[in-house]
């Protein structure tokens, strides 16, 4: 596979490269886009070639894909993560984050609070608020560079009013793979205070090497009667913008709940979206996802390098994903202050910290699914936009 070879994806509608400026105010024309999170690889052989296949058919009419479709997330499923899914549990909707609306919409009412482990994905309390939702924060212990939940802190917080917990697993942007005994702690969190679990596993794929992921389905069998599983082939096989995601319920009464709801707003799935992931879950995939891996150990050993060169800075150690959470805290600046080096003297886009909720303020998230060539010149940029802390 060949991850190295330079893509230009400018002025190619894309949100990445195209919107930095707007937002960063970092050009395109000698900036790095290291902010949304996907990457700049071509999609798998497999997956370009079973679209090309109905391009090539010209038509784009009504399909009937749910067999194969489910029969791949199936196959994937077990044999990458050891976790038996019923195709009847698996629903489509338009990515993930439109998963969690749905679940928002269809398990929880107006004035519910939602508990966040916080720093986490941003996408999450954007979406909370805008359903008329609470965010509720219960922030993860930074221990050492590794985020750990302090189950005894947050049944402390819980006032009766929570409905939902949403995990994110793996952790974006910390990175994490949670282990089995914290997410058997979860489990127990959510039965004590009568909470939804929604986990999002978006990332499970991308583990790096001596790192496992657990379902969190495989964890405890007595959570499924409140257990909402989310996957979606978007960040593995770096096809975000097909917006397919699916939310798997493996208990037969929420099933039919979210069923009628979706049955009601007359939600279904994007053909091209099932096509590629057909076509991802399958053996050429899973070969495809090692060699990426591989790749981006290398891009994180390149990029933490650089990090552990500027005296004040730290990467926490990434586990999976490939998103880089970067803390600026020991060098004693205001986020204003090391953002405008990143930004203006690194010519770098990188996602603030704050965003991401309470205890992201000291940092920014930095994206290192790009070719080796770019990670490598965005390390010199940091390196020469703090040199006089060197």
């Amino acid at each position: 596979m060949d991850f190295d070879t330079l893509i230009d994806r400018r002025d190619s509608h894309c949100t990445k490269w195209d919107k930095m400026e707007a937002i960063y105010g970092v050009s395109p024309e000698d900036g790095l886009a290291m902010w949304v999170a996907d990457m700049d690889f071509r999609a798998p052989e497999a997956v370009r070639d079973a679209l090309q296949a109905q391009i090539d058919l010209g038509i784009f009419g009504y399909c009937d894909l749910e067999t194969p479709y489910r029969e791949a997330i199936c196959w994937w499923m077990d044999q990458r993560h050891g976790w038996q899914v019923d195709p009847a549990s698996i629903f489509t909707t338009t990515g993930l984050v439109n998963g969690v609306a749905m679940c928002l919409d269809t398990f929880t009412d107006p004035g519910d609070g939602i508990v966040l482990f916080t720093p986490v994905y941003h996408a999450f309390a954007r979406v909370i608020k805008g359903a008329g939702r609470r965010v509720v924060e219960c922030p993860l212990i930074d221990n050492d560079g590794r985020y750990e939940m302090d189950f005894a802190a947050y049944d402390a917080q819980m006032t009766g009013a929570e409905r939902m917990v949403i995990l994110c697993s793996p952790h974006n942007p910390g990175g994490r793979v949670w282990a089995r005994e914290e997410l058997q702690g979860l489990a127990d969190f959510a039965r004590r205070h009568d909470l939804i679990l929604l986990s999002d596993e978006i990332h499970h794929d991308l583990t790096f090497p001596g790192q496992r992921h657990i379902p969190m389905a495989n964890v405890d069998p007595s959570i499924h009667d409140r257990l909402l599983m989310l996957s979606a082939p978007s960040k593995t096989f770096n096809v975000a913008g097909l917006h397919t995601g699916n939310v798997i319920i493996p208990d037969p009464d929420l099933r039919a709940r979210f069923a009628a709801r979706m049955q009601a707003l007359s939600l279904a799935p994007n053909s091209l979206g099932q096509i590629a992931a057909t076509a991802a879950y399958s053996p050429e995939g899973a070969e495809w996802v090692d060699a990426l891996m591989l790749y981006l150990d290398g891009n994180r050993k390149v990029f933490d390098a650089a990090i552990a060169d500027i005296p004040g800075l730290a990467s926490m150690p990434l586990e999976a994903t490939f998103l880089s959470w970067v803390d600026f805290a020991g060098t004693g600046m205001e986020p204003a202050d090391f953002i405008a080096r990143v930004e203006r003297d690194a010519g770098i886009a990188a996602n603030h910290g704050d965003t991401f909720g309470t205890g992201g303020e000291t940092f920014l998230r930095f994206n290192i699914g790009t070719q080796r060539a770019r990670v490598e010149q965005a390390a010199e940029r940091l390196r020469a936009a703090f040199a006089d802390l060197q």
